[in-house]
């Protein structure tokens, strides 16, 4: 079955960096779009990055732009989040997802509506804290 595992997570010093995994089992990653989301204590959950599938397009919230950096090993069947100049308001719990629709069910580029992920991952910690 369709399975997401996040890992990577931790805690860390403002500055540092993270490399966060979602590992995709029971279906090929490059066929779907994947998306990063993070929920903050207290707060919703909010979108961070995503990549799409087929073409491997990417997209940021501002936010993290230009600290943040969304790929893909295809022969891993794993989708990474590297996360640098990490900040005390990037502490969350990280949640990767996978789109409902693959590219060939029409799914082109990749979105931040959390209503366009049918599979989410459990989440991992990540802390940024002096």
């Amino acid at each position: 079955q369709v399975q997401l595992v996040e890992s990577g997570g931790g805690l860390v010093q403002p500055g540092g960096s993270l490399r966060l995994s979602c590992a995709a089992s029971g279906f090929a990653s490059e066929s779907y779009a994947i998306g990063w989301f993070r929920q903050a204590p207290g707060k919703e959950r909010m979108g961070v990055s995503c990549i799409s599938g087929g073409d491997g397009l990417t997209y940021y919230e501002e936010a993290v732009k230009g600290r943040f950096t969304v790929s893909r090993d295809n022969a891993k069947n794993l989708v990474y989040l590297q996360m640098n100049s990490l900040k005390s308001e990037d502490t969350a719990v990280y949640y990767c997802a996978r789109s409902a629709r693959s590219v060939n069910q029409g799914r082109r580029g990749c979105l931040m509506d959390q209503g366009d992920y049918g599979h989410w991952g459990q989440g991992t910690q990540v802390t940024v804290s002096s």
